[in-house]
């Protein structure tokens, strides 16, 4: 069983400066909860309440959000509201989380290194913190499901357009069925001409421990970082790969644009204002 998940949030936020300059990208908020609860809730959702966040500097308002706040307790006590009371105690109820801080900035495979005593022998689910998922069945659930059935690492992938194929670590295969394939082959940001599929891996995985002996066997990739997908290129020669396309809808907050997209999609979806939203998006488009 997947008991444990790793939420890698340490990551400056440059795209997002100034904003990101004293709180950190994964707080920024999609209308009233930050990115990262929407991430730690999906977790939850998949079975999982042992997670481990890899923070860095600057990134201590993440831990206050989950931590409790008695003083506004004590206040919405007073206010008498008690619908609000028990959201913000059920945010430092909804798992059993950990705080470990990545020292130097190296990489999403570095960060991942971070959570190796934590995790110990056992397979673990991945969860980036900047990525937040829009589906009827959590995506790791998604990705469990198929490490049960087939007992090796599973990472999580979606179609991108082919001419984007340079931007993500892509993925290539043997189909087994319409969701799963075998694979062959990872490139992190290939070149277009090169790349053996446009599947790109999509910030979620579910991994095997081995995986930490092939991240010390790691040198720098691209960026001058240590990149999780070579990592698991060098897990693919021992053990086998499998992908599993998601059903659901990836919104990449590190994105200002996809930003954008997400707050009116999710707030499309709200009942208590989303009427009268969609009427003042449709007049303020009608305007320009």
């Amino acid at each position: 069983m997947i008991t444990k998940a790793v939420i890698p949030a340490a990551g400056l936020g440059t795209r997002f400066l100034p904003a990101t300059k004293a709180q950190p990208k994964e707080m920024l908020p999609i209308i009233d909860r930050p990115t990262i609860q929407y991430v730690v809730q999906e977790a939850v959702d998949s079975g999982i309440e042992d997670i481990l966040i890899i923070t860095g500097k600057g990134k201590r308002a993440i831990e206050d959000h989950f931590d409790r706040n008695f003083e506004l307790e004590t206040r919405l006590e007073e206010k008498e509201d008690q619908l609000l009371l028990d959201e913000m105690r059920r945010l430092s109820d909804m798992a059993n989380l950990h705080y470990v801080r990545q020292r130097e900035l190296n990489g999403l495979g570095d960060a991942i290194r971070y959570a190796r005593h934590h995790v110990g022998n056992e397979p673990f689910a991945v969860l980036l913190g900047d990525t937040i998922m829009d589906s009827v069945i959590p995506v790791t659930q998604q990705l469990i499901d198929t490490y049960e059935q087939y007992g090796c690492s599973v990472i999580g992938v979606e179609e991108v357009p082919h001419d984007k194929v340079n931007r993500y670590g892509i993925v290539g295969g043997r189909s087994l069925s319409d969701r799963i394939l075998e694979l062959d082959t990872l490139v992190e940001k290939p070149a277009i001409s090169e790349a053996p599929s446009n599947l790109a891996i999509a910030g979620r995985y579910v991994l095997t421990p081995e995986i930490f002996t092939m991240l010390e066997q790691t040198g720098v990739g691209k960026n001058g970082e240590i990149q999780l997908t070579d990592a698991m290129r060098l897990l693919l020669k021992r053990e086998n790969l499998y992908a599993h396309r998601i059903e659901g809808k990836r919104h990449d907050i590190g994105n200002k644009l996809d930003f954008l997209k997400t707050t009116v999609e999710f707030a499309l979806k709200r009942p208590e204002f989303a009427e009268k939203f969609k009427a003042f998006l449709k007049e303020t488009v009608d305007s320009f």
